[in-house]
């Protein structure tokens, strides 16, 4: 008869010293983990990259106070980050009904755990149909703006300093204006929805308001945007102007520096697809709990690992918030 030798190591009954559950996790919590961390990494990246442009092109980014300032169903009102505020909370309240599903799993309390993952989920689902909201009223715009040669940005405001958008005073012209595209134009440009107003009739409707004048994207010493001098901006407009931009979008901002778009529609785009994502797989996790799949199984640990990725992409929202919208 042969007997097997048992190896020592010299791990036994430490922490990482082998075996099915390395520091008492499982292994899909631990996967889990590990795509966090990797995730975390990635986010890290991308807020660096933003934190380094930010920062690089300190005199010209747009101010958040004056970019996210609507708020659904009151329109005309300068409410500057109360709606990101008001998605903020809801998110951080999506994670605490979260917790609280995965206490009741723990005690094995179907009817909680049901009742606080439909909390979460209609927590997710107003944060996401919220910045499908905040996106689309970021590409419409709300004021309008002159792109120059150099790709700098003018904007308008009264003598009070108050931003005027380009309808409270261009003149709109009576001609036909048809879209430049690569059949009817020069071969190599094709642009794209047309403006409201050309160039000549925001020239045409300053000039005849004594009261307009144009402000630029670089901020003074004081933190504020630089209002011209009526001389000054008329010479900006007549000799520097190339195109009216509404809005924002991957090519022009009439906000500030395109740059800032990028990012924004970048990052909070990424971390969009992951609340989205975390809906998705809340639903279906929510589903299995009415089915009794986790009764069966005796164990809600499942809805303890959505848990895990539903906390982190609520944490990383507090970094995007803060980089974008306080910083």
């Amino acid at each position: 008869m042969s007997s097997t030798a048992v190896v020592k190591t010299g791990t036994e009954g430490k922490a990482w010293g082998g075996g099915k559950k390395p520091l008492n996790a499982s292994y899909g919590k631990l996967m889990m983990w590990f795509f966090i961390v990797s995730d975390a990494l990635t986010f890290s990246g991308f807020l660096a990259s933003y934190g380094f442009s930010r920062f690089k092109f300190i005199d010209s980014w747009p101010i958040a106070d004056e970019v996210f300032t609507h708020v659904p169903f009151l329109h005309g009102q300068e409410l500057p980050m109360i709606y990101v505020a008001f998605m903020t909370f809801v998110l951080i309240m999506s994670s605490v009904t979260m917790v609280l599903a995965v206490d009741a799993g723990h005690h094995m309390q179907k009817g909680k755990v049901t009742f606080y993952m439909f909390l979460t989920i209609i927590g997710g689902l107003i944060f996401v149909g919220s910045q499908a909201w905040e996106w689309a009223t970021f590409i419409k715009g709300d004021y309008g703006a002159i792109q120059t040669k150099g790709g700098n940005i003018l904007q308008f405001v009264d003598t009070d300093g108050h931003r005027l958008a380009l309808r409270d005073f261009a003149v709109k012209g009576h001609g036909e204006r048809v879209r430049n595209e690569r059949n009817n134009g020069i071969w190599f440009l094709s642009e794209g929805t047309l403006p409201t107003y050309t160039v000549g009739e925001v020239v045409s409707g300053f000039e005849a308001n004594e009261n307009v004048l144009v402000r630029t994207q670089l901020l003074d010493e004081h933190g504020n945007k630089t209002v011209l001098s009526r001389e000054e901006s008329l010479k900006q407009l007549k000799t520097n102007s190339t195109a009216v931009i509404e809005g924002a979008n991957l090519h022009a901002n009439e906000y500030g520096s395109p740059l800032f778009a990028d990012f924004f529609f970048f990052i909070t785009g990424f971390h969009g697809f992951h609340v989205f994502s975390g809906v998705i797989i809340n639903i279906i996790i929510f589903f299995n709990v009415i089915l009794g799949t986790y009764e069966k199984r005796k164990s809600y640990e499942m809805v303890e690992k959505v848990g895990l990725y539903w906390h982190f992409v609520d944490l990383v929202w507090v970094f995007v918030f803060t980089f974008f919208y306080l910083v």
